[in-house]
């Protein structure tokens, strides 16, 4: 397999997403591009996420910071210069999840630092988070990318996020602070580009090869400033924000999820389905499956199963979503 390595050259999240999605698309069939990334001052959150409910957008944008939305699902993260982000962005044939957060796993210990795997999403040491994973299949592309926090502001980390009481207890701890680390606490020698570097030999080693700069007469700039146009967008980044009149939410093992109907004369005249999951298409496509319904739970449920003989789902997450509506039975 063709291996090869880009470092952006800039902070501003917009052309980061936007260069992520290009190589998406532009990954050749036996290649890997492992990308390194850093945005600043920015909190990015999941493509089916409800951003006022999981950052301070005001607060954010006032002190000059970004609020960001990426392709992939999973729940909301802070980025800022203390932080280094990495993307894997390969054809299907070739993505395997174990190879890449060995890839990470491998990094960091080249500084003396044990790491293991958390469940999908996360990296630990000695218990504590200092990488969070989310991934995006589409047609046959796609893109594992994650967060590596080096020396992460914690207290800019907690000002901007809004984690649910939930979510926390969900993973047995009180605060945000209490359950993340910087590895920097661990190797107070590492710096961003000691990481970097091992972050790229690791990747030769785990693959076998050597890795080999992205030479730049593959990015088309024309391409890239159309997808900064779109991930910069007020449409993409906030979207629209439901006029409600009635909310169900619950956490599952699998994530959050929030139901919002807009009612009028005993019809759905609007939804919107907002979570931190994984099974991002079926989320999404909730909404528009909803519309026109009449707003009772059989109508909803039916709903729901037909959206199933089009839009493929997990099967606990689809019952999971049925429970939630059932225990209202309205």
């Amino acid at each position: 397999m063709k291996l090869s390595y880009i470092v952006s050259d800039q902070t501003n999240p917009y052309k980061n997403i936007a260069l992520e999605a290009y190589l998406l698309w532009n990954v050749q069939e036996d290649e890997c591009i492992f990308y390194l990334w850093q945005n600043r001052h920015t909190v990015v959150i999941g493509v089916n996420q409800n951003p006022w409910k999981e950052a301070h957008v005001k607060e954010l944008e006032q002190d000059g910071g970004f609020l960001a939305r990426r392709m992939s699902g999973g729940g909301a993260v802070f980025h800022d210069l203390g932080n280094l982000n990495f993307t894997f962005l390969v054809r299907e044939d070739n993505y395997d999840t174990g190879r890449q957060l060995d890839v990470i796993i491998r990094a960091v210990a080249k500084f003396g630092i044990r790491a293991e795997r958390s469940g999908r999403n996360d990296i630990l040491t000695d218990g504590k988070k200092f990488s969070g994973n989310a991934f995006y299949n589409s047609r046959g592309h796609c893109y594992h990318h994650g967060t590596l926090l080096l020396d992460v502001d914690m207290s800019d980390l907690s000002r901007y996020l809004n984690v649910s009481h939930t979510k926390l207890q969900s993973k047995g701890v009180d605060s945000v602070r209490s359950r993340v680390i910087n590895l920097k606490e661990l190797a107070p020698e590492m710096s961003i580009g000691s990481l970097r570097d091992a972050l790229v030999e690791a990747f030769g080693e785990i693959y076998g090869g050597t890795p080999q700069l992205l030479p730049g007469e593959r990015l088309n700039r024309k391409e890239l400033a159309e997808y900064e146009e779109k991930y910069a967008s007020w449409e993409w980044r906030l979207g629209r924000k439901l006029p409600f009149t009635t909310e169900y939410s619950d956490r599952f093992a699998w994530g959050d999820l929030t139901l919002q109907f807009c009612v009028e004369g005993g019809v759905i005249k609007d939804a919107i389905a907002y979570s931190d999951g994984m099974e991002t298409d079926f989320i999404k496509a909730i909404g528009d499956a909803l519309k026109g319904t009449v707003f009772s739970s059989s109508a909803i449920k039916a709903g729901l199963s037909r959206l199933v003989q089009t839009v493929s789902v997990d099967k606990t997450l689809f019952d999971d979503i049925i429970s939630l509506v059932d225990r209202h039975n309205f």
